[in-house]
């Protein structure tokens, strides 16, 4: 199933500058190896050693966070939009 892949501005020198990415997954921890395979070392900005995405990234599936679903093994439908967003910090 494709689903469409919003990649924030620092992570589009991965994609060649797309701001969108369309990807075939069943899930998001598929998602993000799809993303690593057409666009090579983009993974290693997604997740920490362990594989899980990195603390100051959050994920959005259809706008619901992935942190409140199942995490990397949340289910991916045709036509999703996932968003990668950086976190924003401050006081």
């Amino acid at each position: 199933m494709t689903v469409k892949v919003l990649i924030p501005t620092p992570l589009q020198k991965f994609t060649s500058g797309q701001a969108t990415i369309d990807c075939e997954a069943a899930d998001v921890g598929q998602l993000i190896e799809a993303l690593e395979a057409s666009c090579p070392g983009i993974k290693a900005r997604l997740c920490d050693e362990e594989g899980n995405p990195r603390r100051f990234l959050n994920f959005y599936v259809n706008e619901e966070d992935i942190r409140f679903l199942e995490g990397t093994d949340t289910a991916l439908s045709a036509g999703d939009e996932v968003s990668i967003v950086p976190a924003v910090a401050g006081g």
